[in-house]
C-alpha cells in the first residue's frame, strides 16, 4: 500500500496568499490543507496530523499568535511545528512574542521561494522520519505482541506437555525445570534450578556420564546435534521410571554450550508391552492346548466310535462342553468362575436333567484349568448317565454334592434309580477321559460300581477357592428337544457368514434338515445387497463380517420382516446393541440347538417381497 502523505497546514485569511503558498510548496508525497481562520484550522487539526503549520500573523478575530498559544495548550496539537508568515517589518518584540507563542521560525513577506522551500524541506523530511518511526514502532509493537503470544504458547505447551523439559548449562547446572518435570519427578523448580546434576538424586552417575558425552560432541551452531537414549530415572519417592530422553546441544555465538533435555515417561508403555508379550504367549499357549485337546478328543472319539454318526454325537458333545467352559471363563476374564455356573451350563445344554439333578454344596470358584477339566468330566458323566445310567430311565436321579476342606474339594456323583450297574468289561474313552482329567498333582478319583447306581468321587487339591461375594448363578431352562427332521423342510434360508468352512457346515446342516440355502454372503456389502434382493423365510447372521459391525444388515432384515438369529463366537455384549432380544447361537454350534433356535424364530413375521426404500430392488 502507498505510504500516507506528509501533511502541511496553511492558515491565512486571504485566498490569494493561500494559493501562492500552496503553489510554492506543492510536491510529491505532500498533502496541503488550507484554512482561512483559526477555527477552521483547529477543526482540521482535530482530524489530521500535521508535520508543519504555516500561520499568518495578522488575521481577523483570532490572530496567528493566539492560534499558536491555543495549539500549544492542546495535547493533540502541542507538537506541531509552527512557522509564522508576516508582512510586518522585522521587530524584535514581535519576533520574541512569536517564539514565546511556540513558533520555530519566521518568514517575511514578500516571500523568497528558495527560503520557503528550504525551510519546508526540513520539516517535510522530519515528517517522513516521524512517519517511518511510527510505522517501525507499530511493527515493533506487533512483533513484541507476537513474541509474547509465542512465548505464552511455548510456556503453556511446556507446562501442559507430558514431556519433562530440563535445560542445563555447559557445567551441567540446571537452569530450567518445567512444570512437566515437576509432575514427573515430584520435585519443584525452586528445588532443582541452580542445582548441579551430580547433586541431583534423579539421575545415576552413568546417566550423567552419557549427558557429559553429549556436551563434549563439539556442536556446530548451524546444525546442533541431537541425541536420544533411554534412562531409568528416579522419582522423589524412590520409584523407578523408565524414560526416553532426547537431548539437543546448543552453542551460543560466544561459544557457551547448553543442553536441552526432553524426557518422556514410558513406564506404562513398557509395562503394557510386557503384558502384551505375556498375553500373546499365554494366548498362544492356550490356543495350542485347546487345539491339542480337540485333537485328542477327535482321535479318541474316533477310536471308540462304532460308526460316523456315533462319532459325530460324541465328538460334538465333548467339543461343545469345552466351548461352553471357555465361554464361562471368557465372561470371567479368565479368572476363577463358579462351579454352579458350570453345572447350570450343562443343564442348559441338555447334558444334565435339571429336574432330576439334586445338588448340594458350598459356593466355590474353579480356576481356568480346573474349570476346563470339570467341564469334560461332568459332560462325560452326564452323557454316560443318559445312555446307560440313572438318566436313561424316567425314575432315575443324580445326586451331586461337594465339600470344601483345607486339603481341597471333594466332589461326589451318585446315581440312583437307574438300571442295575455292573463293572464294565472294558474302559471306554469317556472313562479314560474322566480318569486323565481327574488326576494330577495331588488330585485323585474313585469309582464304586454299586448295583443300585455308580458313585464317582473326585478329590481336587488345587484350583478351588470359596466364593467370596457373588450371587448364585441361575439355572436356565433346558432347551427344547431337537427339531423334527421335517420342521425346516422347504424353508428358504439366507446365511451371512465370513468363514467359508463355517458357512459350509451351516449349509450342510440346514440342507440335512430339508431347508434350502438361497444364498451365502461373506462381506458386508454382499450381505446388504443379498438381503435386500432375495426372498427368504429366515436368516442366520454372523456377529461381524471381517471385523465390520452388522447393525445395518440386522436393521435391513427387520425392515423386510425376515426373522433371524445371530451365529457368533462373541458373547451378546459384543453384538449390535439394538438387537439384544435376537436369539444367539454360539460357535462352535450344536446342530440340534441350531435347528431348535431356527424353529423358534419361524413364528416371527414372514418375509416380504418389497425391499425398503433406498436399497436396490
Amino acid at each position: 500500500m502507498p505510504a500516507d502523505p506528509i501533511r502541511f497546514l496553511i492558515v491565512d485569511d486571504i485566498e490569494e496568499n493561500l494559493m501562492a503558498l500552496e503553489a510554492l510548496l506543492r510536491r510529491d508525497g505532500l498533502a496541503i490543507d488550507r484554512a482561512k481562520s483559526a477555527d477552521a484550522a483547529l477543526e482540521l487539526m482535530l482530524r489530521h496530523d500535521y508535520a508543519l503549520a504555516l500561520l499568518d500573523v495578522h488575521m481577523p478575530g483570532t490572530d496567528g499568535y493566539e492560534l499558536a498559544e491555543i495549539m500549544r495548550g492542546t495535547e493533540r496539537t502541542r507538537s506541531v511545528p509552527i512557522i509564522f508568515v508576516t508582512a510586518s517589518e522585522v521587530n524584535e518584540a514581535r519576533r520574541f512574542r512569536g517564539y514565546e507563542a511556540g513558533a520555530v521560525d519566521y518568514i517575511f513577506k514578500p516571500i523568497d521561494p528558495l527560503i520557503l522551500k528550504s525551510k519546508a524541506e526540513v520539516f517535510f523530511r522530519i515528517g517522513q522520519q516521524a512517519r517511518d518511526l511510527e510505522r517501525q514502532r507499530d511493527q515493533m509493537l506487533e512483533i513484541a505482541r507476537a513474541r509474547d503470544r509465542a512465548m505464552a504458547q511455548l510456556k503453556a505447551h511446556a507446562d501442559n506437555s507430558p514431556l519433562a523439559l530440563v535445560e542445563c548449562d555447559g557445567a551441567l547446572v540446571i537452569r530450567r525445570w518445567s512444570q512437566g518435570a515437576e509432575r514427573l519427578f515430584g520435585r519443584s523448580a525452586s528445588q532443582m534450578v541452580s542445582l548441579p546434576l551430580p547433586q541431583a538424586d534423579w539421575l545415576s552417575a552413568e546417566n550423567i556420564g552419557v549427558l557429559s558425552g553429549w556436551l563434549a560432541s563439539a556442536p556446530d551452531p548451524a546444525t546442533p546435534p541431537r541425541f536420544s537414549t533411554e534412562f531409568t530415572l528416579t522419582q522423589s519417592d524412590g520409584r523407578a521410571l523408565e524414560c526416553e530422553v532426547y537431548g539437543s546441544v546448543l552453542a551460543s555465538a560466544e561459544g557457551a554450550q547448553s543442553l536441552s533435555l526432553q524426557i518422556l515417561d514410558i513406564t506404562e508403555r513398557r509395562q503394557a508391552e510386557e503384558v502384551r508379550s505375556l498375553l500373546i504367549g499365554e494366548l498362544n499357549h492356550r490356543i495350542k492346548n485347546t487345539l491339542a485337546n480337540v485333537q485328542a478328543i477327535a482321535r479318541q472319539s474316533l477310536r471308540q466310535a462304532v460308526d460316523l454318526r456315533s462319532f459325530e454325537r460324541s465328538f460334538m458333545g465333548r467339543l461343545q462342553a469345552l466351548s461352553r467352559a471357555h465361554s464361562i471363563l471368557s465372561d470371567a476374564t479368565w479368572a476363577s468362575a463358579p462351579l454352579d455356573q458350570l453345572i447350570d451350563d450343562q443343564i442348559r445344554a441338555g447334558t444334565l436333567d435339571g429336574e432330576r439333578l439334586h445338588r448340594s454344596g458350598p459356593r466355590v470358584d474353579l480356576s481356568p484349568d480346573t474349570m476346563l477339566r470339570m467341564a469334560l468330566i461332568l459332560h462325560e458323566l452326564g452323557t454316560n448317565a443318559g445312555k446307560y445310567g440313572a438318566l436313561s430311565v424316567p425314575e432315575g436321579e443324580v445326586h451331586l454334592s461337594w465339600a470344601l476342606a483345607p486339603e481341597g474339594l471333594t466332589l461326589r456323583w451318585e446315581e440312583r434309580g437307574g438300571p442295575v450297574v455292573a463293572t464294565p468289561d472294558r474302559k471306554g474313552f469317556g472313562m479314560t477321559m474322566i480318569g486323565s482329567s481327574a488326576t494330577g498333582d495331588g488330585d485323585w478319583f474313585n469309582t464304586d460300581w454299586r448295583p443300585e447306581g455308580v458313585i464317582w468321587t473326585f478329590g481336587l487339591s488345587r484350583g478351588v477357592t470359596a466364593t467370596r461375594s457373588r450371587a448364585m448363578a441361575q439355572t436356565g431352562d433346558c432347551p427344547a428337544a431337537a427339531a423334527g427332521a421335517g420342521a425346516l423342510a422347504g424353508r428358504r434360508v439366507l446365511v451371512v457368514e465370513d468363514e467359508p468352512l463355517v458357512a459350509l457346515d451351516i449349509s450342510f446342516e440346514l440342507e440335512d434338515a430339508g431347508a434350502e440355502v438361497v444364498a451365502v454372503a461373506r462381506t458386508l456389502s454382499d450381505a446388504l445387497d443379498t438381503a435386500s434382493r432375495v426372498r427368504c423365510d429366515l436368516a442366520l447372521l454372523d456377529g461381524n463380517l471381517n471385523g465390520e459391525p452388522v447393525d445395518r444388515v440386522a436393521a435391513l432384515l427387520v425392515s423386510r420382516g425376515i426373522p433371524f438369529c445371530f451365529v457368533s463366537g462373541y458373547g451378546r455384549e459384543h453384538l449390535p446393541r439394538d438387537f439384544q432380544t435376537v436369539p444367539l447361537v454360539e460357535k462352535p454350534f450344536n446342530p440340534d440347538a441350531l435347528r431348535s433356535v431356527l424353529c423358534d424364530i419361524m413364528v416371527m413375521p414372514a418375509a416380504v417381497d418389497v425391499p425398503p426404500p433406498g436399497l436396490p430392488a
